[in-house]
């Protein structure tokens, strides 16, 4: 393990002021603050490097977490006068192969989000050459190693890191000491890229990386780590053994390493997950629920079984002393579980219901499910959807885009050769759609990977997926007049800008909220991709409430729910309110979502789990119900749960 530096009694002090967390951790309340924070950090070193007439060498990263990094850096330069005159960048990775100019290349990442708006002489930027020779890489490796010591190594390195594990494109199996190679890449990571690159088969098996060895000659490595997606690898990077399985480990062993988390990312970190094992606690009713859940759950007993001894067992000695006996802390939480329980999602009439997730009143209710695609509504909870609608509350829902990224080209011409063959059936005139279709076709022919669509493909596959939503939320009981496709502009914009702004979409949603002056809203809370559909969709319907609020007193008696999709639940302690269905209502929901063919057998982008969509739903919902029967309730065939939002 040369060029590590390890200073035992530093590290020893910190591990016993830290307990679990075995490097430095700084955990900011969202990902902009970190982000300024950093960016500070990296003018800073700049400045000082300024007045000594000296260079900075830093060592970049890609991806989606140094974006605002890259933002503060711009402004600081347009704003505040910092110059990169002086500034030498090696990028940790490329793909391979892969040409500079593609849109998925590192090197046109980095223009588009940094180099093209800063005074860096671009002799001094090295980015990988994914575009050698097979035969001319090793050579390449091994100048891009020299050009770094001759600079004096990198005074500070900017890490992201991956699902697997891997710092660059490390990946599990890599050696501690390894140098800038060819490395193959995971699936995982490969999967991850499937969106840029329109598909996980156009995503480049290799890619060039500094290797670990190499990042550990920085003088100051900072990885930076936002949203609940990485919150369980970056758990495994800091608390967990050093391990070559997750690459991200051996940065424990560095002498001047420091983590940069938002609270999301930072979420399954012991002082965050479970802080009785590692502090004292201020007991409140939400840390009071969340200890009795997991205690029931480690021990894999009912919550109204257990014991002093567990409690005193398990690091919860303080909450049985100060608020016991155990048996009537667990007679409470118990009970404040089961209240969760509802088959009156809309609330049930002429009911007490001051320990009922819902308003009793009114009765009938007005009631929108915003759906950021358009299968969301049925896949997420279909049985509350359908459910709404048969005990006669008005239900609306708004199918926020379109979801043409997500058809098959061949099923675009398919639906175009169909209606060629019906309108030629009636003696009709179908040149204009054999025009279309030859259009169709000689694009798809020459299509590279992640190339936007062209409009009339974007309609067409925009159009198959208007048709599956129209008979999935018929067959819930949804009227036609009560089915609205937004079709929000930022959509389709997204597939070729990179600064976007949604004034156009938080407008049409406040038409939309002000047209039907909802009591209930049902939204999307999937937040583990910040920059998905389904995080913008949210921010959109927000941005929407909030200003609405200040001039509307109906918004102020509207109550707006979260769902989760078909990959993750809620936790259970979060749990606010949960819809129990009968086998019955689960075949419902099924036929409901199989309405969506386009979306059935494979999908487009499905992510690391290949099952279907409907069986995620059923499997995900299943587990839930399972969960809340171990924990000493009813069993139930399936459970939906949600989450009241207040904004």
């Amino acid at each position: 393990m040369n060029n590590i530096k390890f200073n035992k009694t530093t590290r020893l002090n910190f591990l016993q002021e830290t307990r679990f967390e075995k490097l430095p951790v700084t955990v900011y309340s969202d990902q902009s603050i970190a982000s300024k924070k950093i960016a500070r950090e990296i003018a800073d070193l700049i400045l000082s490097r300024q007045k000594k007439g000296q260079k900075a060498v830093l060592g970049f990263a890609t991806g989606a977490s140094p974006i605002e990094v890259y933002n503060e850096l711009i402004r600081l330069h347009k704003e505040e006068e910092l110059s990169f005159r002086n500034v030498v960048t090696f990028n940790l990775d490329e793909y391979y192969p892969i040409k500079p100019n593609a849109g998925q290349s590192y090197a046109a990442n980095m223009k588009a989000h940094l180099f093209d708006h800063i005074d860096i002489n671009m002799a001094d930027v090295h980015i990988p050459d994914g575009t050698l020779a097979l035969q001319e890489i090793s050579a390449f490796c091994h100048d891009y190693e020299q050009k770094i010591s001759a600079m004096g190594g990198l005074d500070l390195q900017i890490l992201g890191i991956g699902r697997t594990g891997h710092i660059g494109f490390n990946e599990p199996g890599s050696a501690p000491n390894s140098g800038t190679r060819l490395v193959t890449l995971d699936d995982l990571t490969r999967s991850d890229a499937a969106k840029d690159f329109g598909g996980k088969q156009n995503v480049p098996v290799k890619a060039i990386t500094m290797g670990i060895g190499t990042i550990f000659k920085a003088r100051k490595i900072i990885l930076m780590a936002f949203n609940s997606k990485k919150a369980a690898i970056v758990q495994k990077a800091i608390e967990g053994e050093i391990s070559s399985d997750v690459p991200a480990t051996y940065l424990q062993l560095g002498e001047n390493v420091e983590f940069v988390l938002d609270q999301d990312a930072a979420a399954e970190l012991t002082r965050f997950k479970t802080p009785w094992l590692a502090k004292d606690c201020t007991w409140d009713e939400d840390l009071t629920k969340k200890a009795v859940i997991w205690l029931s759950q480690t021990l894999a007993k009912p919550i109204l079984k257990l014991t002093e001894e567990d409690y005193n067992n398990h690091g919860m000695s303080q909450l049985a002393t100060g608020k016991g006996p155990v048996y009537d802390i667990n007679i409470h939480i118990f009970n404040k579980i089961q209240h969760t329980i509802t088959g009156w999602p809309g609330g049930k009439s002429i009911a007490d219901d001051r320990q009922r997730p819902e308003r009793a009143e009114p009765a009938k209710k007005r009631v929108i499910v915003f759906s950021p695609h358009p299968d969301d509504d049925v896949i997420s909870m279909g049985g509350t959807f359908i459910r709404l609608a048969d005990q006669g509350h008005q239900v609306h829902v708004a199918y926020q885009t379109s979801g043409n990224t997500a058809v098959w080209d061949d099923d675009a011409l398919r639906f175009v050769e169909f209606a060629i063959d019906f309108a030629g059936s009636g003696s009709q005139d179908v040149s204009a759609q054999k025009l279309l279709y030859g259009s169709m076709r000689a694009f798809m022919a020459t299509k590279t990977p992640g190339q936007p669509d062209t409009h009339e493909i974007r309609t067409v596959k925009g159009l198959i997926r208007k048709g599956e939503a129209i008979a999935g939320a018929r067959f819930s009981g949804v009227k036609d007049a009560h089915i609205h496709f937004m079709n929000l502009p930022f959509y389709d914009r997204a597939k070729s800008q990179k600064d976007l702004t949604y004034e156009d979409d938080i407008r049409q949603t406040m038409r939309l909220l002000q047209q039907v002056k909802p009591h209930q809203i049902f939204a999307a809370g999937d937040f583990a991709d910040p920059h998905g559909t389904h995080k913008i969709c949210f921010d959109i319907i927000i941005a929407a409430l909030k200003r609405l609020k200040q001039t509307e007193e109906w918004v102020k008696d509207c109550w707006l729910w979260l769902y989760r999709g078909a990959w993750q639940e809620f936790e259970i302690a979060e749990i606010q309110m949960a819809v129990p269905l009968s086998p019955k209502e689960v075949e419902r929901k099924r036929l409901a979502i199989f309405k969506h063919q386009s979306q059935k057998d494979r999908a487009v982008f499905p992510g690391d789990d290949e099952r279907e969509f409907w069986v995620r739903a059923e499997d995900r919902t299943r587990q839930t119900a399972k969960v809340y029967n171990a924990l000493g309730l009813a069993e139930y065939e399936a459970i939906e749960a949600f989450v009241r939002f207040n904004y």
